[in-house]
């Protein structure tokens, strides 16, 4: 069946990004939106856009009843869920087939038994797919957890069986710390999901965090794409993706990438889709979850693969065999993508929303700004904090980090706070560009930032000492220069010291 417009049930930059790929395809598109994005910048893009409520996404953008009835009237025959909100609910996928409206996406079976982690396991350690040591069932009292934790061996992991997007996990290193993470992350996961139950895995020490981007269709097509490195986190939250990881050759990967179809194929999945794995000091790698959506990192593979996933998302949606073999599938050269987020890195990334008063986009060979404000947008509280993804492509990874590095520093917003900076650290560390990185990285970082440096001591000692002697000597010498020009004493003795002024 041929779609001709697509309701897509999503905001902001992942909504314009999909949006893209319709126009391109020539289907009609229809926007929601709640209160705060009545002037959002997805709502201007598409062919139509309708209200469905208040500002919360529990009064907008979760209401199931909502954006079915402005499918219904707006005449979409699909409906993309993008990511997030609704993307991997079974029941709206459920509601889509009472009314008659496709879901763009797997089916609800598939969504079904991926979206619990337990389930999932089972099944991936029934297909032979190498999960992580743990439990394959929840643990629903803490004796039972106590029990469990002590034959698997801390450390540990706690984590919700309906989970993702980093709640609900909690690392535990000994006994001691046991109880008080089992109740962190059971009411994590209760709040966020509505489900508190939990299982545990054998704790990885040092993994990189691995994933597969795979299409399987309706007609038993499967493809795996070159895996993507996504160690680079923050309270299991992706700060930074790269495609391929600096840690995979060309057998690993091939290896990987037949075990994530493998996995795709266990489930019967049927829409494009991320495998992901922990990859461990050895090499050996574990199936994780799998993601039933598109991912919020899916440009990089796109820029390594030249293949639009969205537009491959809508052809399987549309019961079209997947015409690539796996043959098609070239590696060339090397992506990064950084995700801005609207967060003050200075303020232990405090989230940061408000009114967006001066807008640069950076632009150039090799970049992609997948974007969904503008100058005067609003950045609310309501949603995640993600503003953008800036995405560079090179011949090779030093060629892509250094175009990054190039257009981190063309990249402006004014009027709040953004994780911009905090990318531009990242890229300078040496680990990082070594390729040495594991999904303790950014932990690593941020308390080498708050240790305090004994040499920048020592060398302000010195140099308050000579500079003491050069006040001495002006003053003797009645020089008052510095209080009529207004310029700093530190200032004027580190430019005699050759240091740029940018420094000071």
């Amino acid at each position: 069946m041929k779609i001709k417009k697509i309701l897509i049930a999503n905001r902001s930059e992942i909504a314009i990004r999909i949006a893209r790929a319709c126009r391109e395809m020539g289907i009609k598109t229809v926007a929601v939106y709640s209160e705060i994005d009545r002037n959002s910048l997805h709502t201007r893009y598409m062919d139509e856009a309708y209200y469905i409520g208040k500002s919360p996404a529990s009064e907008s953008y979760l209401r199931i009843d909502k954006i079915i009835d402005a499918a219904l009237k707006s005449g979409a025959d699909a409906i993309h869920p993008g990511y997030g909100f609704l993307a991997e609910n079974s029941e709206f996928v459920k509601e889509c087939e009472k009314n008659g409206i496709i879901f763009i996406g797997p089916s609800r079976d598939s969504i079904y038994l991926l979206g619990n982690k337990t389930r999932a396991r089972t099944k991936m350690k029934s297909s032979d797919v190498p999960i992580v040591p743990g439990t394959t069932e929840p643990v629903k009292s803490y004796d039972l957890l106590e029990q469990e934790a002590e034959k698997i061996g801390y450390p540990i992991m706690l984590k919700a069986a309906a989970g993702g997007g980093g709640k609900g996990i909690r690392l535990v290193k000994n006994e001691s710390e046991l109880k008080s993470a089992f109740e962190i992350a059971s009411s994590e996961a209760k709040a966020a999901f509505g489900d508190d139950t939990i299982y545990i895995e054998k704790a990885i020490i040092n993994p990189r965090h691995i994933e597969v981007q795979i299409a399987r269709d309706n007609h038993g097509n499967s493809l795996w794409f070159p895996e993507r490195e996504c160690s680079i986190q923050r309270r299991h939250q992706k700060v930074l993706e790269e495609s391929p990881s600096a840690a995979i050759d060309s057998r690993l990967r091939e290896k990987i990438g037949r075990t994530a179809v493998k996995a795709a194929d266990a489930a019967g999945y049927n829409s494009v889709g991320t495998v992901e794995f922990l990859l461990d000091e050895k090499y050996n790698f574990y199936f994780l979850e799998v993601n039933t959506r598109l991912q919020v990192e899916h440009p990089v593979t796109e820029m390594v693969t030249g293949i639009d996933l969205v537009k491959l998302q809508i052809e399987i949606a549309e019961n079209k065999p997947i015409e690539l073999t796996q043959d098609d599938i070239k590696l060339n050269g090397h992506a990064i993508e950084c995700r801005i987020y609207a967060e003050d890195p200075e303020k232990n990334f405090r989230p940061s929303p408000g009114k967006v008063i001066g807008l640069r986009v950076p632009g150039g060979i090799g970049v992609r700004n997948d974007n969904g404000i503008y100058e005067g947008a609003v950045i609310p509280l309501f949603y995640d904090p993600i503003v953008g993804k800036l995405i560079t492509w090179g011949d090779s990874r030093t060629q892509a980090i250094e175009r990054m590095k190039r257009a981190l520093s063309e990249y402006l917003v004014k009027g709040i706070k953004t994780t911009i900076s905090f990318h531009r650290k990242i890229l300078n560390d040496q680990s990082f560009i070594d390729g040495s990185i594991s999904t303790e990285f950014v932990d690593n970082l941020l308390k080498i930032k708050n240790e305090p440096d004994k040499r920048l001591s020592e060398v302000a000692v010195i140099a308050a000492a000579i500079l003491s002697e050069i006040n001495k000597s002006h003053i003797a010498a009645g020089d008052d220069n510095n209080i009529k020009t207004g310029s700093s004493n530190w200032k004027n003795f580190g430019m005699r010291m050759g240091l740029c002024q940018q420094c000071l």
